[in-house]
């Protein structure tokens, strides 16, 4: 196997071992539908010949499919063709993800759309007839598109683009991160490391698919191993994660995974009724990550589902990011994630140091090792660009052969993320396999390596100055949960007040319960959550608002979205149950324009 120096190579190869064994289960409340390898690749073929009688080798193809089935078929089509896959959400109804979708189709330069019969005429209305060049938009599950007879082999090289994975939030501007066939191909070799899978492996996800932990690491790499794996939707998983759970033991899955509210969300909406029934005792690997890894969820899913036969071993944290492709670092196998108590003073001012009795600490979930031969790593003073101790905390540096080549037609940011360097000698220019030629990826994430251990803090631009004290909105957000269990979900930033320029702490807090609309109760709260991040940070938590469930915005993967939610506050862009706001900041609000 190892002559195949392209994915596309690589996955025709596995086809022709694997034949008419399964593929792909997808899993429905009515039923499952599966796949082979065989019949995978007859569809694929079909539409890569559609794809290059039309001349589209090499050229961006927008896929806005279900995470289901006729995604993985669309996908595979493009690598068949040589084109390049440029995987989106499908769109709501909602005006605002017309416009983000419009935006990626223009910036990606599209030739054409591949999509499904239900949703084929909604885009040729309102995406591809939008422009003066319309493209073509094809539904690829209704039967063949092309004539599989006349596919050929597209002539490959290893640094031709596979795929433009576009970054998830809320800018205007979306930037496509090009992952070329010499990273997917180095990718999935670090996944199968980091992980041990095999040939015998079965993955399990509901993640969706055209983001890049559910496509790289639930799709992409049981087909680079030959394996099998379990899909199911997305909606079905939030509506009923218990479905998930399920789909585990019935089809025999051994790796899958999401980001840590997805654990957060099996612990509090499991039924008892549904626990009896589960089987996870040949749930190997756990997967943890896109999101801070919280100790207490891992330690209070294992508690819940220790019945059903889920061991605490099988927990994999890990970290990534789609401008390494996906995978950096996993926890190895055998042991329990490794966590570390330290003093969130000693945090804020860049040590992971034990805290002293009595004082503020903050438990932290080790992301795992980094394998030397996939990824060098350094932790970088990001003001003087100066590597950094074991034990001192800075922004994470990076290069390796995942590292993507940046972002597409974005000179200046990939420069600036991916051309990084070093200060202090401790560079030999060469930049590795990927990245900017002698660069470093910056990756805009805090954390320290500490006994062989990575150990993620926090995101760089998304720390809150307050009183001159750095401060971790992850700890924030984190210690006014534990106010009340009426708290869930909250986002924390800093807002410059309009006297003075001195920076508040904002807190936006989901409230659940039948009396989450009275104002006394909210008054309660406000109160409670004062009292927390006044004793814990030291710093005053004046404005305090308190929302429905819902109303604080998560990426794709699960990240909270705290620049948008900043915006969205500023821009009086959600609705408020109770609020405690001071007179200066609020006449900020109304300043910013609303987000999009």
């Amino acid at each position: 196997m190892q002559r195949q120096k392209t994915y596309t190579e690589w996955m025709l190869a596995r086809v022709g071992e694997r034949g008419e064994a399964e593929a792909f289960a997808f899993v429905r409340a009515a039923g499952t539908d599966r796949l082979t390898y065989a019949e995978l690749d007859r569809k694929a073929r079909d539409i890569a010949s559609w794809l290059q009688h039309r001349g589209l080798a090499g050229r961006q193809v927008l896929l806005l499919h279900p995470s289901d089935l006729s995604f993985v078929t669309a996908f595979v089509g493009c690598l068949y063709a040589g084109a390049v896959a440029v995987p989106a959400p499908l769109p709501s109804d909602r005006e605002r993800h017309f416009e983000r979708l419009s935006r990626i189709a223009a910036d990606a330069r599209i030739g054409a759309v591949l999509t499904t019969a239900a949703h084929a005429d909604t885009l040729r209305t309102r995406l591809v007839g939008r422009g003066p060049h319309q493209v073509p938009c094809i539904a690829t599950d209704a039967g063949p598109v092309g004539d599989a007879a006349q596919w050929h082999e597209p002539a490959l090289r290893p640094d031709d683009l596979a795929f433009l994975q576009y970054t998830s939030g809320s800018t205007s501007a979306p930037k496509g991160v090009m992952i070329s066939h010499r990273n997917l191909m180095a990718n999935e070799a670090a996944i199968q490391r980091a992980l041990e899978s095999t040939p015998e492996s079965c993955f399990g996800s509901w993640l969706p698919l055209y983001h890049d932990m559910g496509l790289i690491g639930h799709v992409l790499q049981p087909l680079w191993l030959g394996a099998r794996a379990a899909l199911m939707d997305p909606g079905a998983f939030l509506r009923r994660p218990a479905g998930w759970l399920e789909m585990i033991g019935e089809h025999g899955v051994t790796i899958g995974g999401g980001p840590n509210f997805a654990y957060d969300m099996c612990v509090r909406r499991v039924k008892d009724a549904d626990l009896a029934r589960l089987d996870l005792s040949g749930w190997e690997r756990a997967c943890n990550g896109a999101e801070p890894v919280r100790a207490d969820t891992i330690e209070a899913f294992t508690r819940r589902f220790a019945p059903a036969g889920f061991r605490p071993e099988a927990f994999f944290p890990c970290y990534g990011m789609a401008e390494t492709t996906l995978l950096v670092a996993g926890t190895p196998r055998g042991g329990r994630p490794a966590t570390r108590t330290v003093g969130t003073a000693a945090l804020e001012a860049g040590e992971l140091a034990a805290p002293e009795p009595g004082n503020p600490h903050r438990r932290l979930v080790s992301s795992g090792v980094v394998h030397a031969e996939d990824f060098e790593v350094r932790i970088v003073d990001p003001d003087t660009a100066r590597s950094l101790a074991p034990g001192r905390v800075g922004e994470i540096w990076l290069r390796g052969p995942s590292v993507a080549d940046g972002y597409w037609a974005r000179p200046d940011a990939t420069v600036e993320t991916f051309g990084a360097r070093l200060t202090d000698g401790d560079d030999d220019g060469n930049g590795g396999d990927g990245g900017a030629p002698g660069g470093w990826l910056r990756t805009g994430d805090l954390g320290a390596l500490a006994d062989g251990h990575l150990y993620v803090s926090g995101r760089l631009k998304e720390m809150i100055l307050v009183n001159g004290r750095n401060i971790y909105p992850h700890d924030v957000e984190s210690a006014v949960r534990s106010a009340d269990p009426a708290l869930g979900t909250g986002a924390a930033f800093a807002v410059q007040s309009a006297r003075g320029g001195r920076e508040r702490l904002v807190v936006v807090q989901e409230i659940t319960g039948p009396d989450s609309g009275d104002e006394e109760r909210g008054r309660e709260l406000v109160e409670r959550v004062q009292a927390v991040v006044t004793a814990e940070f030291g710093v005053p938590a004046g404005n305090i608002i308190l929302v429905a469930p819902g109303t604080v915005r998560r990426t794709t993967s699960g990240k909270i979205q705290r620049t948008l939610m900043r915006r969205l506050f500023l821009s009086s862009g959600f609705e408020t149950l109770y609020a405690v706001v001071e007179p200066e900041v609020g006449e900020l609000v109304g300043s910013a324009p609303a987000a999009v």
